[in-house]
């Protein structure tokens, strides 16, 4: 059992580039594993947490409904955005600069062998790093992610989430808006909702700009009490 973590700053990756590198860490992991049953028992698996800033980006899972995206291709290219269909759960959802996108490419079989529980714990650790900030963040029943004020009119979404897992293996992870430009959620039903809002961390602090590296800091720190981890 191996609970130490590689962590990776990608810094401003593309998109499919980014997705790309996650397959390869994947399926070493995967790899590792098949030949442990085979022919190996004993090869420890490695885990990686990784943190990247997408530019403009929509993805959607594949489970995800295409009406969702509301921009044709000419529309996309004058927003300077791309689109791609992924092989994570949930809908539809935006990656841009001013989010942390958090991506962990996980043996849970180092941890627990329970998806519920791992995006519970994501979830957590997201709650507990706006706690820091003195916001009172929640899950909204049925829905993956992290809100502010859940079951009032003025429900708000901070924290996308959607994952894949195979063999116990993860991949794809979180996006946190911290000094996200709201303006492109309007060219989507994020996640497939209706009716809910969207907001960022410096939005909710009234701050110009938050610093995204102590977030970072904050959100790593939680994920190691959670899952009682240790980063190299």
């Amino acid at each position: 059992m191996n609970k130490n973590i590689e962590i990776q700053d990608l810094g401003y990756k593309d998109y499919k580039q980014t997705w790309d590198y996650q397959e390869q860490l994947f399926k070493g992991i995967v790899d590792t594993k098949i030949k442990n049953r085979r022919e190996e028992a004993g090869l420890k698996t490695h885990n990686y947490f990784l943190f990247v800033e997408h530019p403009h980006v929509y993805t959607l899972g594949k489970s995800g409904d295409v009406s969702n995206l509301l921009l044709n291709e000419q529309q996309l290219t004058e927003k300077g955005a791309t689109f791609y269909k992924i092989n994570r759960g949930g809908d539809i959802t935006y990656h841009g600069p001013g989010q942390i996108v958090g991506y962990p490419i996980l043996d849970l079989e180092n941890f627990f062998t329970d998806i519920h529980k791992y995006l519970r714990l994501l979830e957590e650790m997201i709650i507990l790093t706006l706690a820091e900030y003195g916001l009172k963040a929640a899950r909204s029943p049925g829905e993956t992610g992290v809100w502010l004020d859940v079951g009032t009119p003025f429900a708000r979404k901070i924290c996308a989430m959607g994952v894949r897992a195979s063999r116990w293996v993860t991949m794809h992870g979180f996006a946190l808006n911290v000094n996200a430009n709201l303006g492109y959620f309007d060219n989507i039903i994020p996640c497939g909702i209706r009716g809910k809002a969207v907001t960022s961390l410096n939005v909710e602090l009234a701050k110009k700009e938050v610093n995204e590296n102590e977030v970072k800091e904050k959100l790593l720190k939680h994920f190691s009490n959670l899952f009682d981890a240790k980063f190299a």
